[in-house]
């Protein structure tokens, strides 16, 4: 099964463009002002006139207010929320819209109630653990504390690169992947070589599959 591919913490127009034309499935907007990768209303406004049918616009919020998170869906056509805090899910549920929940994973037990915890998600998104930061770490984690059986798709994150996806997608066979950092040049600045490097892996996976 191919795995999806979502680019994350995009900032320019030329990045978008960049990760469409090398066949990226979903991109993803940051509006959480303390991220290196965050956007304004404004910001996200023009980038996604860049963004042709069939590829998903996800917007990423960490522990927002309800007001925020209206705010942003009154001018941007997004496909997808994505909460990456604390957030309960009956607060990720009441905006008519899918949603994605991130944990940073910690234990399998975790994971486990994650996943009964967050079973109205249209997917589940698996993280590296940092006490200090919400993603966008730069470091993975141990992809053994993964259940075999999940009962929503899983989006694979968290130090995932060139050099890793391979074997990240052949041994978890996560539902999509999830990427940032790796893939940047610097915070915020996509590298079209990195982008196309990093789906040509994850392509590869199916054709060995």
């Amino acid at each position: 099964m191919k795995a999806r591919v979502k680019i994350c913490g995009l900032t320019r127009v030329e990045d978008v463009n960049a990760a469409v034309a090398c066949g990226a499935d979903a991109l993803g907007f940051v509006f959480y002002e303390p991220s290196p990768r965050s956007v304004t209303v404004e910001q996200a406004e023009r980038l996604v006139q860049h963004v042709p049918a069939f590829v998903s616009v996800v917007g990423l919020f960490v522990n927002p207010t309800e007001e925020q998170v209206r705010g942003v869906l009154e001018r941007i056509p997004l496909d997808l929320l994505q909460f990456h805090g604390d957030e309960p899910a009956d607060f990720c549920s009441q905006f008519g819209r899918r949603w994605i929940k991130a944990v940073r994973v910690q234990s399998a037990e975790q994971v486990e109630r994650a996943f009964s915890d967050y079973h109205a998600a249209a997917g589940l998104l698996l993280d590296a653990w940092d006490p200090q930061r919400y993603g966008g770490t730069g470091h993975s984690f141990n992809w053994d504390l993964i259940p075999q059986e999940r009962s929503l798709p899983l989006i694979l994150a968290g130090g995932l690169s060139s050099d890793n996806v391979f074997r990240a997608v052949e041994q978890v066979k996560p539902w999509a992947v999830d990427v940032s950092g790796g893939v940047e040049q610097s915070k915020g600045i996509k590298d079209i070589e990195k982008i196309s490097d990093f789906i040509k892996e994850v392509h590869r996976v199916c054709k060995t599959d």
